[in-house]
């Protein structure tokens, strides 16, 4: 069995702009932004960089290559796939693992400092452990040795794609593909859009998990029936920060719906995707239509997350009103007593006893505000709000 090669890959969004800037940042290890020009050609220094070609085919790319005679692609909507072709079957899962490193630990961490400046990732993405497709290219291979590949590696055989041209056999994290005639650059095409598909339907996947455990955190926030003053400036906050969450994921959202259609038209004006496309040509109807009902949910956890600062912030008004009630009774007191002296006149003169006189007002004017704000903190406040019986998303 002869295995020629192996690709992983994957998409996070972009466009020509950031794409130039890359091109700048491989060629000469420089950027125009204000970041540390050493850090810089320190990362460009770990990709080991061979030749690098600027192209188009459909969508702007670069292809670049390594010392380990790594190809990598990176196109301007931001899909990156990245082939092997040194690789055996005796040497097939340690050459994963290389590709893998490469693509984790060297090219990962200088595309995320090239890009570190702007609008932040959220920290619910930022540390997603993402499970790459595995593309496993062989050459003429009868269907027992693709099966034997797929033991090795999977249990599971979600489908099975064939044509006069190439045959493939899926598990979950694993692609098969028996090439019989076809040019590796056919294939390539193949894998490039089988990794946008499964990318572009794991971050809408991440963004509906996202959903449900914001929306479960703003149910803990208001679920307190009463809550005590000292605890509504804790929730205000927390509520804030789920805020500033969700608005930067719905930006992130709101891009993917620019990305379909030029794939989508690209893939299928090139003939030879034209027996897959007849089979998963759907697909891409189908990623519209998961991005639109994404959407829609999103917009309610944007609603449901505005509605509980709106509640929160009435009850820290009304924690500030009560203060505000307290220290005027507190002076009111005050003034009385200072009324009672004149009117008496009583009022000590300015001697010892006096000034005994004056400290003992002050203490027990500090007294009495302390207490009336340990009641106004302790002081359960009723959250009101509309309970609704859950449904699955």
């Amino acid at each position: 069995m002869k295995i020629s090669n192996v690709s992983i890959g994957g998409w996070f969004q972009r466009t020509m702009l950031q794409l130039s800037e890359i091109y700048d940042f491989l060629r000469e290890g420089k950027s125009q932004l204000a970041l540390d020009e050493d850090k810089l050609q320190e990362f460009r220094k770990s990709l080991k960089i061979g030749s690098i070609d600027y192209g188009v085919c459909g969508e702007e790319y670069i292809l670049f290559t390594t010392a380990e005679r790594v190809n990598v692609k990176i196109f301007e909507d931001g899909l990156i796939v990245l082939h092997n072709k040194n690789v055996s079957e005796e040497t097939l899962f340690t050459d994963i693992e290389k590709l893998t490193d490469y693509y984790e630990n060297t090219l990962s961490p200088a595309m995320n400092y090239l890009f570190s400046l702007g609008a932040p990732v959220p920290k619910e993405l930022a540390n997603i452990e993402t499970v790459y497709p595995y593309f496993i290219v062989c050459d003429n291979c009868t269907k027992d040795e693709m099966s034997l590949l797929l033991s090795k590696t999977e249990k599971q055989k979600y489908f099975e794609f064939d044509n006069a041209n190439y045959n493939v056999i899926r598990g979950d994290k694993y692609y098969f593909i028996n090439n019989k005639k076809q040019s590796f650059d056919n294939i390539q095409r193949y894998i490039e859009e089988q990794v946008f598909i499964r990318e572009f339907k794991g971050q809408l996947h991440r963004y509906l998990n996202l959903h449900r455990i914001i929306w479960e955190k703003i149910d803990n926030v208001k679920e307190n029936a009463n809550v005590k003053g000292s605890d509504i400036v804790k929730f205000t906050t927390k509520l804030e920060g789920y805020a500033k969450t969700v608005n930067l994921i719905d930006g992130r959202i709101k891009q993917m719906s620019t990305y379909i259609p030029t794939r989508e038209k690209i893939a299928k004006s090139d003939k030879d995707l034209a027996e897959f496309l007849a089979i998963s040509g759907y697909r891409y109807e189908t990623l519209r239509d998961t991005l639109e009902y994404i959407k829609y949910l999103w917009d309610m956890t944007k609603n449901y997350v505005t509605s509980a600062q709106k509640l929160f912030e009435g009850l820290k008004a009304d924690v500030t009103n009560k203060s505000v009630d307290s220290l005027t009774i507190v002076t009111s007191m005050s003034a009385g007593a200072s009324i009672i002296s004149l009117l008496t006149e009583s009022a000590p003169s300015f001697t010892i006893f006096g000034i005994l006189y004056f400290f003992i007002l002050a203490i027990l004017g500090w007294s009495f505000t302390k207490i009336l704000n340990t009641i106004s903190n302790k002081r359960k406040y009723e959250v009101s709000d509309i309970s609704y019986d859950k449904n699955i998303d």
